[in-house]
């Protein structure tokens, strides 16, 4: 029987490394020997950052230092693409690029276990731009279904620019898809370019040639849901679910063991090397990791894999979407679809809210009442 890995339910890119023409001076070592600088001209062609190595680019501000230790590579970086980006804000998303200071730390010696875990920001890119392949938005039907919206559709702007990022709240700039214009500019040397680390330690490639197919399909069949409706502070849009599985929602995909060349988390083993390769199909990025790394909560953007073919939010997704006033409860006002008629069952206290821990246990009643009816 084929493995069917699923991305379902509303759980919640951010690629490829692009250098300049722009002869900045960096430093790097081949092969984990001696640090030295030359041009990012010549990085490109040689495309090694295995070693050592400082980018900075002053047109656009990039500052990036790896460092290696003994067992780790730790980047620090203010976040900044050392690239052209599109307009930001923009309507379709209102936030303006601010430089970061983040630190990142990576296996120097990563550990395959074979175990798919979920991850939101499963790397970053060599330049010190995330990959973030999920999104935080979702769709809203009174019927009761919730939809995660996937970053490269057509059903909702969201601002992404001609390098298929653009930026959260907190100015951070973020790959969600490979950026066309850059991977352009790569016009000779291997098939496979290096463009950034796995946070479990393993790098991550592009194939210009796109050779390696991963193993995910659109879903047969029809979505369910009715008066479905996607918000954010600016807007208020009604959707329509309808239709087939055309991608615009993660749930859409199934993985299919097999299919393609890849596995679930989009990698591939190649002359006993494992890596993640960023694609131009679904799931662009990988969603999840094959090594040891130990797994995140989701902080709103993402999706974990193979949780099951239900669209139904957890608990914290629920609130978030459905109050109105941030006050961190739902009253019997703002509740929608079952839970306007479950209202009473849920509210255990009887204080006419439901918090967090009361959507938990209720959710995990009817868990239990499932695997019940299945023996």
């Amino acid at each position: 029987m084929k493995n069917i890995f699923k991305f379902t339910g509303i759980l919640a890119l951010c690629v490829v490394f692009g250098c300049q023409s722009k002869k900045n001076n960096t430093e790097h070592s081949h092969n984990g020997g001696e640090a030295h600088s030359h041009t990012t001209e010549s990085i490109v062609e040689s495309n090694n950052y295995f070693g050592a190595y400082n980018l900075e680019n002053k047109e656009y501000g990039t500052i990036t230092k790896m460092t290696l230790t003994k067992d780790e590579r730790i980047m620090v970086t203010n976040a900044l693409p050392n690239h052209k980006t599109g307009e930001f804000p923009n309507p379709g998303n209102p936030n303006t690029i601010s430089a970061q200071n983040n630190t990142y730390s990576f296996p120097l010696n990563p550990k395959y276990t074979g175990k798919a875990t979920w991850a939101r920001e499963p790397g970053v890119a060599l330049n010190g731009i995330k990959f973030e392949p999920g999104t935080a938005e979702v769709v809203v039907c009174d019927t009761g279904e919730n939809y995660r919206v996937e970053a490269l559709q057509d059903a909702i702007d969201l601002g992404l620019d001609f390098n298929h990022a653009h930026v959260q709240p907190t100015g951070a700039y973020h790959y969600h898809g490979a950026p066309t214009s850059v991977i352009e500019d790569f016009v000779a040397g291997e098939d496979l370019v290096h463009v950034g680390f796995a946070h479990d330690g393993f790098p991550m490639y592009y194939s210009k040639s796109g050779k390696f197919k991963p193993s995910y399909k659109a879903i047969d069949g029809n979505r369910e849901g009715e008066d479905c409706t996607y918000e954010n502070p600016h807007q208020s849009i009604d959707i329509s679910v309808g239709g087939h599985h055309d991608g615009t929602f993660t749930s859409d995909y199934e993985y299919i063991a097999g299919l393609g060349d890849l596995d679930e988390c989009n990698g591939i083993t190649i002359d006993g090397d494992y890596m993640y390769l960023v694609t131009a199909e679904f799931p662009y990025i990988s969603r999840c990791l094959m090594g040891d790394y130990e797994e995140a909560r989701p902080q709103g953007g993402g999706q974990r894999p193979g949780g099951g073919q239900g669209q139904q939010s957890n608990a914290s997704d629920l609130i978030q979407k459905m109050d109105a006033n941030k006050d961190g409860k739902l009253s019997k006002d703002e509740v929608k679809g079952p839970l306007v008629d479950a209202f009473s069952e849920v509210d255990s206290n009887a204080d006419g809210y439901l918090t967090e821990e009361e959507l938990k246990k209720e959710s995990r009643g009817k868990k239990q009442g499932s695997q019940r009816d299945r023996k």
